[in-house]
Formats: C-alpha cells, structure tokens, sequence
C-alpha cells in the first residue's frame, strides 16, 4: 500500500514538473518569432545587434530630458533606460535585461516588431512605400518604428490611455501639401502629430521623460490644435500654453 501512494505521488510530481518545464520553455517566446529573440542575458559591457535591438525598445525611458542613443553599445545610459522600463512595468529593476525584460518585450510587440498600440500604416498615411521624403524609404521606415517604441512608454506613463495619431511620416509632396516646414521631422520618418486625447498639454509635459526632444504644443504658432513629437539633433521645445 505504502509503495503504491509513493508510486501515485511520484506521478503527480513529474506531470506537474512537465508541464512546468513546458510553460518555461515557451513563455514570453511565442510573439517574438515573427520579430527579433534575444538568446542571452545583457548588461553593461554588452554589444552587437542584440544590444541595438532593445535599446530601440527602452528607447523611451531615457530620463528627463535625454535621448538614448541607438548604438549597439550597452553603456550607463542604456542600462538606466532598462531600470526605467523596468520600474514602469513593475519588474525586478536592476538594469540587466534577461528573461523577464525580455519577456514583458515580446508581449508589447507585434511579429513585425512594432509595439502592439501602434502601427507602421497609422505612421505613414502619405503614401504605402515611404520614399519621397529626406531620407531613402528604409531609414523613414527604421526612424518610424524608434518613435512608436517611444510612444509606447509615452501611452503607458499616461495610464495607458490611448493616444491618436493624425501624421507621420510624409513625403516632400504630402508634407508641402500639409503646410509642413521646408525641413520638418515628418520627413525623416521622425514627426508625429497628435490630436484627441489626452489633453495636448498631458502629452506635451509627460512626453519630455520618453525621448523627444522636439516637442511642439499649444502657444506655439500653428500647433493649438495638435501636439507635435519628434527626433533632432539638438533640443527644442515649445508649447507656452502649457509652461513649456
């Protein structure tokens, strides 16, 4: 009898180990195969493509102010945007990115490697190949993707309210047509216009903490009716109304 409930127990223990060891195996995989899957742990001294990868993810946690270069390098900088993307989504913070980063990653991404909230046909509504504009159709499309990641961390600091996009990327044609600046991020792939809700003054204020560095609002000429997102060389902003 006592044999028999040994064998019983021993039974119950290795299909529960099973199917522990199944969920491991597969969780937080399945949405990157479509994408990109990270194969080791990474921390500071890190490099290569696998680096570049996430820090296109966590580029939206770079700190007041900052912008996270996407350089392949894993310096202070990226391994503070980790802590960041760590702490807003509630993981372990130490700055390294294994497993759990990793996995809170995949489950934010669609197969194509866009953030699960936005779109690259919502970034483009100009034309459906991304060529015409200052850069070749490639580096629009790359560009584009960098700032939805950046949005992403903007959508979710702002209670992940949804956030609506009304322009991205434009050719010299669309962006002409648009009553755009000879030299305008949307360009580039870079430009985001937003409009509804949040309030313009909400996105403005928050979006300093995720990366953008030219960030136009109410109270500067042209842009009461809009919030405008972007990527430059140096910082500008400008949105009175709000104390910006």
């Amino acid at each position: 009898m006592l044999r028999r409930l040994v064998r019983v127990l021993l039974t119950i223990v290795m299909v529960a180990s099973a199917a522990v060891v199944g969920t491991v195996a597969t969780a937080g995989t399945a949405q990157a195969d479509g994408c990109y899957t990270w194969n080791r742990t990474l921390n500071q001294g890190s490099s290569g493509e696998d680096v570049r990868q996430l820090q296109i993810r966590v580029a939206g946690y770079p700190g007041y102010g900052s912008v996270l270069a996407i350089d392949g390098q894993y310096g202070p900088a990226t391994a503070a945007a980790v802590t960041r993307f760590q702490q807003a989504y509630g993981l372990s913070a130490d700055g390294v990115a294994g497993p759990q980063t990793f996995g809170k990653i995949y489950d934010l991404q669609d197969n194509d490697c866009t953030p699960i909230h936005f779109t690259y046909a919502e970034m483009n509504r100009c034309n459906s190949d991304w060529s015409g504009g200052a850069v070749n159709a490639a580096t629009a499309r790359a560009n584009a993707l960098q700032q939805m990641w950046k949005l992403e961390a903007l959508r979710h600091a702002l209670g992940d309210r949804p956030l609506n996009t009304s322009s991205g990327f434009r050719s010299y044609a669309c962006n002409s047509a648009a009553g755009g600046a000879a030299n305008s991020n949307h360009l580039y792939g870079r430009g985001i216009d937003l409009v509804g809700s949040p309030t313009f003054c909400q996105i403005v204020t928050q979006a300093r903490n995720h990366g953008f560095n030219e960030i136009l609002g109410p109270g500067y000429p042209g842009h009461n009716d809009h919030a405008h997102l972007g990527s430059m060389s140096s910082r500008f902003w400008s949105a009175p109304s709000c104390g910006i």
